[in-house]
């Protein structure tokens, strides 16, 4: 039996984006690696800062140099005594020596300029709006000393929380967003026609761009990069209609808007920044004549955010020569050849020059929820769980009551704010009895879930007669779990989150700062399946950083299904014996066979040979798009197991549908009708009113799923399906992800000869640009334990 690697739906070439938030393709600045590309996209993106200042010091050497010049050729021409000659001489190494200290002095300033500068607030995202604003000027207000908005939560360790903390909506009840103003409507509309655009475009351009988004488009086309969908190539043929003659590839507007886009796509494929080497590289494939000029203007408009972050021995970054401090461009030939030694505050300043940094650039957003989330862990880790029902030697007879990695999991719970563990689905016993002790010891414990795929069947870990998991989302909003206290946190002593892998590090940083002083919190999950469909490797890089215990489930899953699971967790796809046909292989020659043999395997042979009803056993495919995407599937399936004329907007009563209330969320469910309001779903067994406005973005067929869409859940039977066309994609954690969702049958639907075997062998996830474990490392000692 095979398994294979992880598809990467986030990028794959060939699909689209669907309602999970998975992006149809790999974005030109994501194909570089998270290694220094070296000191060429550090000056690039430098050169604003340092030039006037290089230039100074330039100035002052060169002076000092050339007064010395014509001084020697003074002295030389003019006749004299000895004592002349040496009170000339005496002069001349004067004059050099004062020029020296000038140009020493010069060089000190400018690096205590940088050292303030990079203390003081950011000056950036003045543009900004929504909910990103909210964060940057509470970000502002905290770093100010004022109190911070009420509307955002910001890390305020030593300050008394608000105790009117927002309540987002729950995700099955998101509202859509206000719809703009018909005048505003009209007039983009008009100013897309002008140009030739897509008139369709003028309600999410007005919505997107704001007020007066009409002006904006004239007075810079290229903004029409910020419509989801729009490529490059569209809006530089929208830009050419409306300037004419004035249109050109080396237009700052344009080299801005092309360096959001791809921060954009970055996030999309997972990044929270990329090199700004990476960057310079994907814009001049895009025919930006000078992109490290693209890039500083970036910066400077706030468009974008520039970090330096500096590489240790041991950073995962790795790579090539890592780029020196841009403000060590100066140091050649400004220390002095010979002379008077530097201070010792010259000393310290040329070795912070000289150290090796990375140069990144990020969006504001993903940047403020990245330090935000490592304040919070850092929170965590650094203090000690408060005291509680629970003595030391209850939490150790707790641990003795148990067995194994559970036993570990208790202890370590016992004396620590963060804990990370790791393990397969089986591992679910190991914090059920966590939560089991914990609930006994008095402690308000409660565990949560990415999404309700996730959450448990009493056989999985669920404890009897306790509450059952919540969703992420509900917690944070409040629809869900224990609400807040008085002071805005969580009404909670421990959290346990049974998905971890999947949390994007937005979701995890409202997580973090929600949580109160003293609170526990265990990150739980199998480190082995595909990252989050939002941007970050919040977990993967907690494993990384080493900042915490960590403990590994010793509970293995069962059976030949998780045999083989396991296997392809460490590389190997191995045959399994399957008497009972738990694991199956079906070969396939082409597309239109696959679709064929899915079809009968759902409909007929698995209900028939293995007793899983077609309700309970699910699809998984590569991607949206191809000959065997989902959307050619779910055609198929729906023709063969719910036939109708779709008069619901092309769907009927009974369809299996995949709800994605937001990107990266999908919730299955069934049509029961629609009327005025919209589609009637019930998903997770709780009515759902989709708007008739939003049914086609949010909802599709959901008999056949992406990975990463079914995520989080198993089923009785799953249905992999390789065709031909998918061997590009798989990859080690998308084969783990797809097969670890049968619980106990899984037929493969194999088209891709020894391309699976080969994924599973060589192809690990795909990198990912993060700065979390850089934040974290002077926030946390480096003695914190690990387990």
């Amino acid at each position: 039996m095979s398994t294979e690697p992880e598809t990467t739906e986030e990028a794959e070439p060939g699909t689209d984006s669907g309602t999970d938030g998975t992006p149809s393709g790999a974005p030109d600045a994501t194909s570089g690696t998270e290694a220094a590309e070296g000191a060429e996209g550090a000056s690039g993106v430098g050169a604003p800062d340092t030039e006037p200042e290089d230039a100074e010091g330039a100035g002052a050497e060169g002076a000092g140099a050339g007064s010395s010049d014509a001084a020697g050729g003074t002295d030389t021409d003019a006749p004299g005594t000895a004592d002349a000659d040496a009170d000339t001489d005496e002069a001349r190494r004067k004059s050099e020596a004062e020029a020296e200290l000038a140009a020493q002095r010069v060089e000190r300033e400018r690096i205590e300029r940088r050292k303030a500068a990079k203390q003081a607030p950011i000056d950036a995202g003045t543009k900004l709006s929504g909910r990103a604003a909210d964060l940057l000027a509470a970000v502002r207000a905290v770093e100010s000393g004022d109190k911070p908005p009420r509307a955002v939560f910001v890390p305020e360790p030593a300050q008394a929380r608000p105790a009117d903390r927002p309540r987002q909506p729950a995700p099955a009840a998101a509202p859509a967003a206000p719809a703009p103003a018909e005048h505003a409507v009209e007039s983009v509309r008009q100013t897309l026609a002008r140009a030739g655009a897509p008139e369709t475009l003028a309600a999410q351009a007005a919505s997107v761009l704001g007020e007066g988004a009409d002006e904006v488009l004239r007075a810079d086309p290229w903004q029409l990069l910020r419509i989801t969908g729009v490529r490059p190539e569209q809006a530089d043929g929208f830009a050419r209609a409306l300037l004419g003659a004035e249109c050109g590839p080396d237009d700052e507007r344009r080299g801005r808007s092309l360096t959001v886009w791809l921060l954009e796509q970055a996030a999309l494929a997972g990044h929270t920044a990329l090199e700004a080497s990476t960057l310079a590289e994907a814009l001049g494939r895009r025919g930006v004549p000078d992109p490290e000029a693209a890039l500083q203007d970036a910066v400077a408009e706030g468009e974008a955010l520039l970090f330096e972050d500096p590489l240790e021995d041991d950073s995962p970054a790795g790579g090539p020569a890592a780029a020196p401090r841009a403000d060590a461009a100066a140091d050649d030939g400004s220390g002095g050849s010979g002379g008077s030694g530097g201070s010792g505050d010259d000393e310290e300043g040329a070795e912070e020059a000289q150290r090796p940094v990375r140069v990144l650039l990020g969006l504001e957003r993903y940047a403020l929820a990245e330090e935000s989330l490592a304040d919070g862990l850092a929170r965590l880790v650094t203090s000690v769980p408060k005291d509680g029902p629970g003595s030391a030697d209850d939490w150790e007879r707790a641990a003795a009551a148990t067995r194994g990695s559970a036993a570990e999991l208790i202890r370590a719970v016992a004396g620590h704010g963060l804990v990370l563990h790791t393990g397969g689905h089986a591992s679910l016993a190991d914090t059920a009895a966590l939560l089991a002790a914990a609930r006994e010891l008095g402690l308000r414990a409660w565990s949560a879930v990415h999404s309700p795929l996730g959450r448990p069947a009493p056989a999985d870990g669920s404890v009897s007669g306790q509450p059952g998991p919540t969703t992420v989302a509900g917690l944070l909003s409040g629809a869900e779990g224990p609400g807040r206290d008085a002071d805005g946190a969580l009404d909670l002593d421990l959290l346990v989150v049974a998905d971890a892998p999947q949390l994007d590090v937005e979701t995890a940083a409202l997580l973090a700062e929600s949580l109160p002083d003293g609170a526990r919190l265990v990150l739980a999950g199998d480190p082995a399946v595909l990252w989050s469909v939002g941007p970050g490797r919040v977990f993967a890089d907690l494993l990384a950083a080493r900042v915490c215990p960590r403990v590994a489930s010793r509970v293995p899953d069962e059976g030949p299904i998780g045999e083989l699971v396991s296997g392809i967790g460490i590389g190997e796809l191995n045959q399994v014996a399957a008497p009972g046909k738990e694991v199956v292989i079906v070969p396939v020659r082409d597309a239109g066979e696959a679709v064929h043999r899915t079809v009968q395997l759902v409909a007929d042979s698995v209900p028939r040979a293995i007793g899983v009803p077609a309700e309970q056993t699910v699809v998984i495919t590569p991607g949206h798009g191809g000959a065997v995407g989902t959307r050619v599937l779910n055609t198929a399936l729906k023709e063969r197991l719910n036939p109708g004329p779709g008069r619901f907007g092309g769907f009927d009563p009974g369809d299996r549908v995949a709800y994605s209330p937001v990107p990266g969320r999908t919730l299955p469910g069934e049509v029961v009708g629609a009327d005025d309001e919209g589609l009637h779903l019930t998903c997770a067994g709780e009515p759902v009113v989709v708007p008739r406005q939003r049914v086609e973005q949010t909802v599709r067929h959901g008999w056949a799923l992406t990975a990463h869409q079914a995520m989080g859940g198993r089923w009785p039977a799953a249905v992999v399906v390789l065709p031909g066309d998918a061997a590009q994609s798989l990859s080690r954690p998308w084969v783990y992800t797809a097969f670890g969702r049968a619980a106990r049958h899984l037929s493969v639907v194999h088209g891709v000869e020894q391309a699976l075997p080969r994924a599973v062998a060589e192809v690990p996830a795909r990198p990912r640009t993060t700065r979390l474990p850089v934040l974290l490392r002077p926030q946390v000692p480096a003695a914190a334990p690990v387990g």
